[in-house]
């Protein structure tokens, strides 16, 4: 039985000349036993009539923003709490930015807003306007916010052009979501706890030492975890990120509250993954008021913090633990040295070398484990999380399965 069987999925579709595909993709998601409704835009309207797409779906097509004929003419109230699934195909650069905006003023802008179903887009557009910096920061944004691009594809375009910026084809489409499918379900009911971004280690009342950390990797893994369906704690230090969809977060200041908030909410969780940059020292004594400038140099008394990965993985010594490791050399050898010090499940190490990781779009990771590795390979950094997200999964549901044939 296909993944997509009984899957409520509602197909937006954009004004472009990819929107042609629509009707073969609405094809086979019909095939695979999905429940499909079908919303398009004004513009949709003028490339593929609403009729061939009722045909085809067996249901109404949705073009109003106020239905008179829905429950309390409310028509996006209704279409938003139906979907499981909102796939966008094609997508446009117009309806990407209305989306990154949070535009609302036609039926498909909003029942996106007003639904808490996954979102997934296929872009399609010139080539040209898939490479320019707003569409690039638009298709970004809303990568960190959780929606999954799929695609495009580089190829021969309508208007003559070659390059990215083709819709997928509707079978890799339905592939994808076939796979997306199946993996949401591998961390489901799961408790995860993770932490992410730097910490803060107060010197006076105002100035702190911190690292350049700026939590995206961590919060790309929370995000992963959640569309997996497990439920999400997040610690994070102070980051200019929004806290992810569907995960709670409590933010934390320097190592000290970080350990603390991390050890309670340790207390129920399935898997623990480290993903901050906590501190290894911070100052002995803190000063009450502001350090005047008064002397030429300013000397500091350093103490270590305590290591919370090792003190998880101490008192919680059945919690599949994944540390992370940022190195600026010899990356395998501390990989594979910190997962044997500190007893933990899984590492995950990236090179900080150059001006790698930190504060970037991209990392690679060097996945490592007590009898196996895998190196993921530089490339958006939740797509990483997602790749990551999967062998950690694949790592916890096999020990699961071991411990239960030894019971």
């Amino acid at each position: 039985m296909s993944f997509l069987s009984g899957k409520n999925i509602l197909l937006g579709i954009s004004g472009g000349i990819a929107a042609y595909k629509s009707a073969e993709l609405l094809r086979l998601l019909v095939k695979q036993g999905a429940n499909v409704r079908v919303c398009m835009t004004a513009s949709a309207q003028e490339f593929i009539t609403p009729l061939t797409m009722q045909a085809l779906s067996g249901n109404p097509v949705h073009t109003t923003l106020l239905d008179p004929q829905a429950e309390l003419g409310m028509g996006h109230i209704e279409l938003a709490r139906w979907a499981e699934v909102i796939l966008i195909a094609p997508a446009t650069a117009n309806t990407l930015a209305r989306l990154t905006w949070g535009m609302a003023d036609d039926l498909l802008s909003t029942v996106c807003l007003a639904s808490t179903a996954r979102l997934i887009i296929a872009p399609a557009m010139n080539q040209q306007m898939w490479k320019n910096v707003a569409t690039q920061h638009n298709v970004n944004t809303l990568k960190e916010r959780g929606v999954t691009v799929l695609g495009p594809a580089e190829g021969v375009q309508a208007c003559g052009d070659t390059g990215f910026g083709r819709m997928l084809e509707p079978a890799d489409i339905v592939r994808e979501l076939e796979n997306g499918c199946t993996s949401s379900a591998l961390l489901h009911g799961l408790k995860v706890l993770i932490t992410a971004g730097p910490t803060r280690e107060p010197i006076d009342p105002v100035r702190f030492l911190t690292n350049r950390s700026s939590g995206k990797m961590g919060y790309a893994v929370a995000r992963a975890a959640a569309q997996m369906g497990a439920e999400v704690m997040l610690v994070s230090g102070h980051v200019a990120l929004d806290c992810p969809v569907g995960v709670r977060r409590v933010i934390t200041e320097s190592a000290a509250d970080m350990l603390y908030a991390t050890c309670e909410h340790a207390k129920q969780a399935d898997l623990f993954i480290a993903t901050a940059a906590v501190a290894d020292y911070t100052p002995v004594d803190v000063a009450d008021r502001k350090i005047k400038k008064n002397a030429a140099t300013l000397h500091l008394e350093m103490k270590r913090t305590t290591d919370i990965l090792a003190t998880i993985k101490q008192e919680y010594p059945h919690l599949f633990t994944v540390g992370f490791a940022a190195e600026t050399h010899d990356l395998m050898t501390y990989a594979r040295s910190k997962l044997e010090r500190k007893n933990i499940d899984m590492i995950a190490a990236n090179s900080v070398a150059g001006g790698k990781a930190f504060d970037q779009p991209t990392n690679a990771l060097e996945v490592v484990w007590k009898n196996g590795h895998t190196s993921l390979p530089e490339m958006d950094k939740q797509q990483l999380a997602e790749a990551l997200m999967q062998l950690v999964a694949a790592q916890y549901n096999q020990r699961k399965l071991a411990q239960h044939d030894n019971d």
